[in-house]
């Protein structure tokens, strides 16, 4: 029996370009259903990670709630599990590894921390249950997937010993990840559940100082106070035109207050006296004009081609990687895009001459002749602006690959162009400009005119700004000539609180974290990495708005009631480091320790333990009945007496007499305008987001009910269950217009409660039971959908209904189904394969 050498990689795509670049040297591969095998080699991979840390048993919600009595969780080791959409690609590997002829496994995963881990993992998982493997393990360290780069790693393998520091760095930041999340989660959910129900409170090492950002952001815009300014802006009249100036402070510096600025005055009178002063009067004129350039940006990595995909075509961070993905894996048109480097190896400039070649002649959205430009000027050289080795770290810089891609759909097509200029533009030369300043004189007073002149596009003329905009030209003025002021304008304005975060600016804030945090080497070790990586920055903002602490409104993302609510708790227990990113910065820098050997696992990971511990006791020993924090005071009164009602951690409760109600019915907060409007309607809904004892999602309306008993006023949920609620009572809908003609009886059906009821459903004579909601499955079903179901048979597709099994959306027609004598759903048909064409004859 030959012995021979099992490689494992990340990727299938990269396990396939080391069958490529090996086949030359070790013979022809023959191919498996998960690997490739020659004499020599056996080449499978992973597709990421397969393997995961098991939850802990007996922590998990049964009868109601998470307590406190199963915390802190320190396992003493971390079991495994696998991932369950990967367990056949897990199995397949395990047997590889297992295998009597594999005597020596090489890690071909990606060059980095993440990669180390994924198979560190898989090869512990496929350990036997005692003992370790007597199999000799190295590591093959890519940084460019070229096939002579790939021969000339397997020449040069690393050792095992040489990369534990790394594998031990790679556990750590894992199972301290898992640590703080699952005890930080699990306290303050049991913390906020104490007074029943279950309010999932979900906390994390990334994700909750992300929320800071945002909330810390959106307290700063509650807090604003307009203040009015004014600017005084003149137009000139020259011999060759008009042209307009903004009044100026003269030796305006910047001082403590940051709203101020050169051209802002804060007393209309001084403004109005300096319009006067110098209308009509004449002016002298100076100018300092001086040559100006602009490099092109770098080259993409993932994040900033999510933020430069938000703010030109509004995708979402998620959605672009998605796209990013498919043109890597599907279309094979763009390398890898999880990356965090946007440099190229200094061995890539053949190849990306290649690549301005395929560009030249595949003639993507007409870019060929950019790519034409730069070969035939020799502008693709060698420049550290690109090529870079020591800034290349498990990947480099998204570019287009070699293959021309076909079939795009619209957004890929759209992506694709993003990155093709983008990879042409940052070998052009920089634009150039003509920046003039010119300073007009008029009654002692100083006003200021910019104008910029486009001399050479440069790398600007890929993205079509060939020629100057109109209104950058400055009309001329000879020297030593006298203007005058022909008008003045005294502007009234108010200063803006600072703008939310939109997804683009979001990624850049995760991005540069590092720059909130006061340590120095805390910030230095969060220099290459910020909050998250660029693989999981899309996930965590994804996240956030699945567990309702952040909506999305238009482009901007706003911190919900919740959000604000995790935030106070955390303050208050004294735990804020949950909420900063030095936590980040700390772990960070102690794992780049462990990397060069100068830190123990053992330390690290005793640290990590006593910091959940501490979580876990803060929480848990908080005896107060309020969390201390920025609460609000209502506009409605209460209802009961008229008194003034306020915000406290866990109520609004009434300052005269004992009214209150949770903030959180049904493991749902109350944003403030909902509640304002339950006040004075004494009903709302129906809303989406509540959570049962069990932790389910549902539905429901919310009423005010006057309490004989405690003669007050209490909060009740409506689930619109007619029989019950109207006790026999007729119902008058009078007032309301027929939606259509039941499909059971005929009668009309209206609007009644959370439902769409037949009349003859309620009241006092009941003779039909057709009832259907007005929220099914979390889709809100408008009365317009209502009334083509009774008319036409069916409602339109409906695109944000949630399976109760899957808590997965789907998208489907609600009909009546006449045999089964109730509404039902309908699915889109699947489309039926194409049949596979002929390939086309190429033409010349």
């Amino acid at each position: 029996m030959s012995l021979k050498t099992l490689v494992i990689a990340e990727k299938p795509s990269v396990a396939l370009d080391i069958v490529r670049a090996l086949t030359p040297q070790s013979g022809k591969f023959e191919k498996h259903d998960e690997y490739h095998e020659n004499d020599h080699y056996i080449v499978s991979s992973a597709v990421g990670h397969l393997v995961e840390i098991a939850a802990p048993e007996g922590v998990d919600p049964k009868r109601g709630k998470w307590s406190f009595a199963n915390l802190p969780v320190i396992p003493p080791h971390f079991d495994l599990q696998p991932i369950d959409k990967s367990k056949s690609r897990l199995n397949a590997l395990v047997k590889l590894i297992r295998r009597k002829d594999v005597e020596h496994i090489i890690n071909a995963c990606d060059a980095g921390r993440e990669g180390e881990l994924i198979f560190r993992l898989i090869v512990q998982y496929a350990q036997p249950a005692r003992g370790k493997f007597e199999k000799k393990i190295e590591r093959l360290w890519l940084q460019s997937m070229t096939p002579q780069a790939i021969r000339d790693g397997f020449a040069k393998l690393r050792s095992d010993a040489e990369l534990m520091p790394l594998a031990e760095a790679a556990r750590c930041r894992s199972e301290a990840d898992w640590l703080v999340g699952i005890n930080g989660t699990r306290a303050m959910t049991a913390f906020n559940s104490r007074d029943g129900g279950f309010f999932l409170t979900t906390v994390g090492r990334v994700q909750t100082p992300t929320l800071s950002i945002v909330v810390e952001r959106e307290e700063k815009i509650r807090k604003h106070v307009a203040r009015d300014y004014w600017e005084v802006r003149a137009q000139f009249d020259a011999v060759a035109g008009q042209y307009e100036g903004k009044y100026i402070q003269p030796d305006f510096k910047k001082g403590d207050d940051p709203e101020a600025r050169a051209d802002r005055l804060w007393d209309q009178a001084a403004a109005l006296a300096i319009a006067a002063a110098v209308k009509g009067q004449p002016a002298t004129v100076t100018e300092e004009s001086k040559p100006s350039t602009q490099a092109s940006p770098a080259l993409f990595d993932l994040t900033s081609l999510q933020r430069e995909a938000n703010g030109r075509f509004g995708f979402s961070a998620k959605t672009t990687l998605a796209l990013a993905q498919a043109l890597y894996e599907k279309h094979k048109a763009l390398t890898y895009p999880r990356t965090d480097s946007r440099h190229l190896p200094e061995d890539y400039l053949a190849v990306a001459k290649q690549t301005a070649e395929m560009l030249k002649d595949a003639n993507p959205a007409g870019l060929g002749v950019h790519a034409a430009t730069a070969l035939k000027q020799g502008y693709i050289k060698p420049t550290k602006k690109v090529f870079d080795n020591t800034k290349v770290s498990d990947h480099f810089a998204i570019i287009p690959t070699l293959q021309p891609p076909g079939g795009l759909s619209e957004a890929e097509a759209k992506l694709y162009e993003l990155v093709v200029k983008r990879f042409l533009a940052v070998f052009f030369p920089a634009a150039e400009f003509q920046v003039t300043t010119r300073i007009s004189e008029a009654a002692g007073h100083r006003f200021q005119t910019n104008g910029k002149v486009l001399v050479n596009p440069g790398w600007l003329a890929i993205y079509g700004k060939e020629a100057q905009d109109d209104d950058a030209t400055l009309v001329p003025v000879a020297p030593g000539e006298k203007v005058r002021v022909e008008s003045v304008d005294v502007k009234g304005l108010q200063t803006k609180p600072p703008a939310r975060y939109n997804e683009a600016t979001l990624l850049g804030a995760m991005e540069g974290a590092g720059k909130l945090v006061d340590d120095d080497e805390l910030r230095e070790a969060m220099a290459e990495r910020g909050l998250g990586t660029p693989a999981t920055r899309a996930a965590i903002i994804e996240g956030l708005i699945t567990e309702k602490y952040m909506l999305r409104e238009g482009r901007d993302l706003i911190p919900t009631a919740k959000a604000f609510q995790l935030m106070t708790l955390l303050r208050g227990l004294e735990v804020e480091e949950l909420t900063q990113p030095e936590l980040t910065g700390q772990w960070e820098y102690q794992l780049a320790q462990m990397e060069k050997g100068k830190l123990s696992r053992e330390a690290f990971m005793a640290d990590i333990a006593k910091m959940a511990e501490r979580v876990v006791a803060k929480a848990k020993s908080y005896d107060r009945d309020t969390i201390p924090g920025d609460y609000a005071t209502l506009q409605t009164p209460c209802p009961s007496c008229g008194g003034v009602v306020k915000e406290n951690y866990r109520r609004f409760a009434c300052t005269k007499c004992e009214f209150s109600i949770t903030k959180i019915p049904g493991g749902r907060s109350f944003e403030l305008a909902e509640v304002e409007a339950f006040l004075q309607a004494k009903r709302i809904g129906p809303l989406e987001g509540f959570r049962s004892r069990l932790g389910r999602p549902f539905t429901a309306e919310l009423q005010l009910v006057f309490d004989d008993e405690i003669k007050n006023w209490k909060l009740e949920f409506d689930f619109g269950d007619d029989k019950n609620k109207d006790d026999g009572e007729p119902v008058d809908f009078s007032d309301q217009e027929s939606l259509g003609a039941c499909p059971k009886c005929k009668g009309h059906v209206y609007e009644h409660g959370a439902n769409y009821v037949c009349e003859h459903a309620v009241g006092a004579h009941i003779t039909c039971d057709f009832k259907s909601g007005k929220v099914i499955l979390t889709q809100p079903v408008e009365r317009a959908q209502m009334g083509k179901l009774l008319h036409e048979g069916g409602t339109d597709f409906l695109e944000n209904f949630v399976s109760n099994r899957t808590r997965r959306k789907f998208k489907a027609k609600l009909v009546w189904d006449g045999k089964a004598g109730k509404v039902n759903f309908e699915f889109e048909p699947r489309a039926a394969k194409a049949p596979r064409k002929a390939p086309a004859k190429k033409v010349a």
